[in-house]
């Protein structure tokens, strides 16, 4: 029996702390792994407590716009305008129906490019991307007033 306490008590008090937190820390490692590589469904309340704590709003950082090459007329034109303008979604003039445009070309090529970057009625402002410049848009518009019978002349690009 001598033997036995002294073993018991040859252990230091450094040797049980570290087990004692060994004992605790591991399983919740090893639960935190699980919950995180998805290997153990999440039961419906507690995705629906996650849904209702997360942040109403999330900072994003605008892209480095540095070295940034604005797209031509034609490439916003297939990007952001056709999605509607091809098909008279929404009741969008299509791209190259002169009758359906006539009465927005004669309000003059600024009038079509301000409508554009801020949006009237259904069309969203900036066609949907707000990532687009002035200059962008106004290129595109250009293209598709000239393809439906207007003579605008694009922008072209400021001197850097």
């Amino acid at each position: 029996m001598s033997d036995s306490a002294n073993a018991a008590s040859s252990v230091s008090l450094l040797q049980k702390i570290i087990a004692i937190l060994g004992g605790l820390i591991a399983p919740i490692f090893v639960l935190y792994f699980m919950i995180t590589t998805n290997a153990v469904e999440m039961p419906a309340p507690v995705i629906d407590v996650a849904n209702n704590i997360k942040p109403l709003a999330q900072v994003e950082v605008a892209p480095d716009r540095t070295n940034y090459v604005d797209m031509t007329g034609d490439e916003v034109v297939k990007q952001a305008c056709a999605a509607c303008h091809a098909s008279g979604m929404m009741n969008s003039p299509k791209i190259g129906d002169a009758a359906g445009w006539a009465a927005r070309i004669v309000q003059g090529y600024e009038t079509l490019t301000n409508n554009a970057i801020n949006g009237i009625r259904t069309m969203p402002a900036r066609g949907g991307n707000p990532d687009l410049t002035d200059l962008e848009i106004a290129r595109a518009v250009a293209v598709m007033a000239n393809q439906s019978g207007a003579n605008f002349t694009p922008p072209q690009a400021e001197a850097k």
